[in-house]
């Protein structure tokens, strides 16, 4: 007969009935991710309020890919630049100069790595930095910086809250994997990538055929290795948001139980049996999450949840 253990020291409770979990991933996610991307708390925040979603009601007719508004870069870094202080546009102007002058590619790249260190650095900017990054590493065509490039991307992509923003992200960071993938075809980090792009853009704004694509990316990484817990992961965010719940439980599950404190997986998961009506499940999973992050704010809003559940 199984016994309820106590959460001492964030332990997983192996051996409870009704597992627990919640948002809190994001507190704790933050940590992991951002030590890679380097973007800030903040969007991470925001991923939790905005991209995770709700119960779905009963299903009717399928659905419609929404029209999603393209975004305009070049109008996105003019707008950029006229915020700058003279000083500082004045700095910008000489690199951008640099760029029409470079006769060779290395002195073309060592230009807009310059624009792009400008942007992080002085403008604080995280769009225009990430383009410039983007635009080195298609001209330096190594798989290193294509890597770099695509992964920052699908990291900022994933906490993006407005649609037409995330989906340019989204589109651009799958064509950097697609590059990286040309030179290196078996590497299941960048299919891991590409299909994490796929689910976490459009499939998350609400676009079914870009959420299939990437499960079946995924599905040929976890195919070769079904301990990795990132596919997993993805499979079973891509599965609620498809709403193929029983199987989304089964891989969120596997992955809190090898990952206790992975909380974003955590968060899914109650979810998960949220939107499949299991309300008993949900909050138990709200409940660990509460435990993991241990934060009065955070734990409001999670009670906010249950008591919608209730």
């Amino acid at each position: 007969m199984l016994r309820k253990r106590t959460h001492r020291n964030n332990s997983f409770p192996f051996t409870l009935k009704k597992p627990i979990t919640t948002k809190g991933y994001y507190y704790l996610f933050v940590k992991q991710l951002f030590a890679i991307s380097g973007v800030g708390l903040i969007l991470l925040i925001s991923l939790f309020l905005f991209a995770k979603i709700e119960p779905p009601k009963k299903k009717t007719t399928p659905q419609i890919t929404p029209a999603v508004a393209s975004f305009n870069i070049t109008n996105y870094l003019e707008e950029a630049k006229q915020k700058l202080p003279a000083g500082k546009l004045i700095s910008l102007s000489k690199l951008e100069n640099n760029i029409t002058r470079g006769d060779v590619k290395q002195q073309s790249v060592k230009s807009y790595t310059q624009i792009a260190d400008f942007w992080k650095d002085s403008a604080k900017a995280f769009v225009p930095y990430a383009y410039y990054t983007a635009e080195a590493a298609k001209l330096d065509k190594s798989e290193k910086s294509l890597t770099f490039a695509a992964q920052l991307f699908l990291d900022n992509m994933r906490a993006e809250s407005d649609e037409v923003l995330k989906s340019w992200e989204a589109e651009t960071a799958i064509d950097l994997f697609n590059r990286a993938l040309m030179l290196d075809p078996d590497n299941d980090s960048l299919k891991l990538g590409l299909g994490s792009c796929y689910v976490y853009g459009r499939g998350m704004i609400g676009d079914p055929t870009e959420t299939m694509k990437g499960i079946q990316l995924l599905l040929s990484v976890v195919k070769k290795d079904s301990a990795n817990m990132k596919a997993q992961m993805v499979l079973g965010i891509g599965g609620v948001i498809s709403r193929q719940y029983p199987k989304a439980i089964e891989r969120l599950l596997k992955v809190a139980k090898a990952e206790p404190e992975n909380l974003e997986a955590i968060s899914w998961l109650a979810d998960a049996y949220a939107a499949a009506g299991d309300n008993s499940n949900a909050i138990s999973w709200y409940q660990y999450s509460k435990k993991l992050v241990n934060n009065a704010e955070f734990s409001k809003d999670v009670d906010e949840r249950i008591k919608a559940l209730k």
